[in-house]
């Protein structure tokens, strides 16, 4: 097979790296984008997929990234896109924090090129249309709201969701325990670690700790991601706690590894702290590249505020 070009935009959302393409533009794959795959430990629908991604996402022989966005046709009428991540290693995601709001700033993007060429009141009422986008994922129709634009910086308010805090759904094989999990006590090879566990869409595993330093944070989150009582994997975060409004967390992604930051972990992170009564529903989360927004009114879902910011444009030649 000949390189293929594949037009793409690379962007990262607080440090955390996308390349986005569109689905349009893998079509000599000949996949079938718009139907549901398995996710971690589950087989996609065709091996071409996740093949592309490590390729595209390799940081010496690819682009380099923590992941890939596919952007498609949505299903429902009333929405912008369909769109599926993908990580390093070419599994699936459900749902990705920072990923969506990359995906939200490649729409704009390529909306912005393509209204350049339309007569001037349709610009303008397509810009005011995109004002909030409403983009499809695995994890539900998630609404992303632009707060700030300008010289390839954005800013969004994502609505994440409720978060899930039943075992069976998270999935978790808590055996008879009752959501929501707080301070579970977790067997490791090094004893027993409490956490919490909940969903924003994809697994999450929360271990709240006094001092990053003390302790080896990145094996234990490495196996924690595969221990057997999360069929699907998770993510790992580790959360020190500053004070009732401010948090600071450490990553480790299932599929990536460590990652500066993680939408969906920044959440995760933020509600374990208001189960465990540490924090109030309104959090600033730290991370290495800077820090979110997250809120979590009782009964209601969780918003996620953050940045997205374009750092290239170009063609990825592919060969498979």
């Amino acid at each position: 097979m000949r390189n293929v070009e594949i037009p793409f935009v690379k962007l990262h959302g607080l440090g955390n790296d996308w390349i986005a393409v569109a689905g349009s533009d893998l079509h000599f794959l000949r996949l079938r984008l718009a139907e549901k795959t398995g996710f971690q430990g589950a087989p996609s629908l065709d091996p071409k997929l996740p093949a592309f991604a490590r390729a595209v996402c390799d940081r010496h022989t690819g682009l380099g990234a923590d992941g890939l966005i596919i952007v498609i046709k949505p299903k429902g009428k009333n929405n912008d896109a369909l769109v599926r991540f993908f990580n390093t290693d070419g599994s699936e995601a459900e749902m990705s924090g920072n990923g969506i709001r990359c995906a939200a700033a490649f729409m704009l993007v390529r909306a912005a090129q393509a209204l350049a060429f339309a007569p001037p009141e349709l610009a303008i009422e397509g810009a005011l249309r995109l004002k909030v986008l409403h983009i499809e994922t695995a994890a539900g129709v998630r609404r992303v709201e632009s707060i700030s634009a300008g010289g390839g910086k954005w800013s969004f308010r994502v609505g994440m969701g409720a978060p899930v805090l039943e075992p069976t759904r998270i999935p978790f094989r808590a055996g008879k325990v009752e959501p929501p999990i707080v301070k579970f006590p977790l067997r490791l090879a090094g004893g027993t670690m409490n956490v919490t566990v909940t969903s924003m869409g994809n697994p999450h595993c929360s271990v709240l700790v006094d001092d990053f330093d003390a302790l080896e944070w990145e094996s234990l989150g490495r196996e924690i991601e595969r221990n057997d009582l999360f069929p699907n994997r998770t993510n790992v975060e580790f959360v020190k706690v500053v004070s009732r409004k401010q948090i600071e967390v450490r990553f480790w992604e299932r599929g990536v590894g460590v990652t500066q930051s993680s939408g969906t972990g920044s959440c995760a992170a933020a509600v374990a702290c208001i189960l465990n009564g540490v924090t109030g529903r309104k959090v600033r989360v730290d991370t290495v590249a800077g820090s979110l927004e997250v809120g979590w009114p009782k009964n209601g879902e969780a918003t996620l505020t953050g940045p997205a910011e374009l750092i290239a444009e170009g063609t990825y030649h592919y060969g498979a």
